[in-house]
């Protein structure tokens, strides 16, 4: 019996989808599926997590992504288990894809919107996981931090660089250095969390704002999303200002469409 019950075991850890994925109207579901494992994230997860974010990147009728955890929580970080064998620190001798790191994608620069579905905990290498999203919809259960400080673990998926840039330089040093836990509607007053909704509800949340999203002309919202992180990356405010003004240019067919159909529904008075 124990030794037909330890191969059905290892069949299922061999055989189970790490990541799962969905496209349903425009909106594609990417999901963590070890939730036995508090979705933490390993080699194998982190691999087949950029194999899904480059699968969104590359389709054309994928608008936007919602990324979530399977079960109770978002993502509890690294496999602290692979940390202790070693394999975390020799990373670097591995075959690794383009991209990639530790937790996977979280070097990625998407080019197009990523919202985050958080139930439960999303800490450590999960909290840099959330912020490589645009948007996070946490539910009153979510959970932030920077739990790797207390183990010795630094964010090394991009966590120091994102999270001042949603919270401010002060409060991302606070949980940077504190590594103490955020609740909700914590979350939700820093601008950590975009929205909070109740236990259960951020993936239908998500949902509802994926399809608003993907409701609008597509040109005109990449290039005004892409504007935003350039004006965080760009040396002056003329560079900034010189490619807002030149992207925003390449796509007028796509604006003086939609304003023919804004005026055709007898709204005229509205523009304003």
């Amino acid at each position: 019996f124990s030794f037909l019950f330890v191969r059905s075991l290892l069949t299922t850890m061999t055989t189970r989808q790490l990541v799962k994925t969905r496209l349903e109207d425009g909106i594609f579901i990417i999901t963590i599926n070890n939730a036995d494992r508090n979705n933490c994230v390993g080699h194998p997860t982190a691999k087949a997590l950029v194999k899904a974010f480059k699968r969104f990147e590359t389709d054309d009728t994928a608008k936007v992504a919602i990324l979530q955890g399977e079960g109770a929580n978002f993502c509890c970080g690294y496999d602290l288990k692979e940390v202790s064998e070693g394999a975390f620190v020799n990373y670097d001798s591995q075959p690794l894809p383009e991209n990639f790191r530790p937790m996977g994608p979280s070097v990625m620069a998407l080019r197009k919107p990523l919202i985050a579905a958080v139930e439960g905990y999303a800490v450590a290498g999960g909290l840099e996981l959330s912020l490589l999203a645009d948007v996070r919809v946490a539910s009153s259960s979510a959970r932030f931090g920077v739990f790797c400080r207390r183990v010795g673990v630094p964010l090394l998926d991009g966590g120091t660089v994102r999270l001042p840039k949603v919270i401010g330089v002060g409060r991302a040093l606070d949980l940077i250095l504190t590594g103490r836990e955020v609740r909700a509607e914590e979350a939700l007053s820093i601008g950590l969390a975009n929205r909070v909704v109740e236990k259960g509800k951020a993936l239908e949340e998500a949902i509802k704002m994926a399809k608003l999203i993907a409701s609008h002309p597509n040109a005109c919202m990449l290039v005004d999303r892409t504007s935003v992180y350039n004006s965080l990356s760009s040396p002056t405010m003329k560079d900034v200002l010189d490619s807002d003004y030149s992207e925003g240019v390449s796509v007028l067919a796509e604006s003086i469409q939609g304003a023919g159909k804004f005026m055709t529904r007898e709204r005229v008075n509205a523009i304003l």
